[in-house]
């Protein structure tokens, strides 16, 4: 999914305030409330010729990782993307995780 877009462009502050208040009325878990107002954000903010990627934030959470929704949430902040794994956590085996992801 993330191949398909070609834009990405940010919420107004007003838009953003609207997007949280409607995920107030759907979730009362702070984390879930989170995850769905994200998703939304992308969904409005993910463009491929100026139309939405996705149809709504339940295509999102369907569509992409945590991790990707990450890279693009902070791209739409204007952040970096997050650093690799091994640069978070010293620990990190990639030989090992790609073996447990391929099962």
């Amino acid at each position: 999914m993330m191949e398909e877009l070609d834009e990405l462009r940010p919420p107004t502050a007003w838009r953003l305030l609207e997007i949280w208040r409607g995920t107030r009325e759907l979730a009362e878990e702070p984390l879930e409330r989170a995850l769905l107002c994200n998703a939304q954000v992308l969904a409005e903010s993910c463009l491929r010729q100026g139309k939405p990627v996705f149809p709504d934030g339940a295509a999102v959470l369907v569509g992409l990782t945590a991790g990707e929704m990450e890279t693009l949430l902070r791209r739409l902040a204007g952040e970096e993307p997050s650093p690799a794994p091994a640069a978070v956590n010293r620990d990190f085996d990639q030989g090992r995780f790609q073996a447990l992801k391929e099962g």
